[in-house]
This record gives C-alpha cells, structure tokens and sequence, in this order.
C-alpha cells in the first residue's frame, strides 16, 4: 500500500540514504524483497527515488503538473 506523507525532518530514504528534510514530500510504501505488496515492510522513499522506481509521477493537468503517488 502507498502512503503519501509529509517529513518532519528524521525520515532517511531507503534507496539513496538521503534526509529527507523538514515538510518536504515523501513515499512509504509495503515492499517485499523490492515490490509493492499489500502488507509488508514499510519503505521510505525521497520523491527522486519514488519517481525512479515508478511509484510516483508527475501528471499534467490544466492548473501545471501535479506530483502523484499513486497509479
């Protein structure tokens, strides 16, 4: 399950190992092993690194891009 939240500024992505600052957007999600699974360990990921492993986008719409987590 994919979760969108907010730092308070102690959150560490899994995948570069980078602070995640102060009110900045970030990703957890279940994985196992690498995939999203409906219950699993929760998974830390900085915008960057959601948006290389295909979690998260950015969708054009008529107001400018919006980033998305979610499918």
């Amino acid at each position: 399950m994919r979760q969108g939240c907010i730092s308070l500024g102690e959150i560490c992505c899994a995948e570069c190992q980078g602070i995640i600052p102060h009110s900045e957007r970030y990703l957890a999600v279940d994985e196992e092993n690498g995939v999203e699974v409906d219950k699993g360990q929760i998974i830390h990921h900085c915008v960057p690194c959601a948006i290389d492993k295909g979690y998260a986008r950015y969708k054009e719409e008529k107001d400018g891009r919006t980033l998305t987590f979610f499918p």
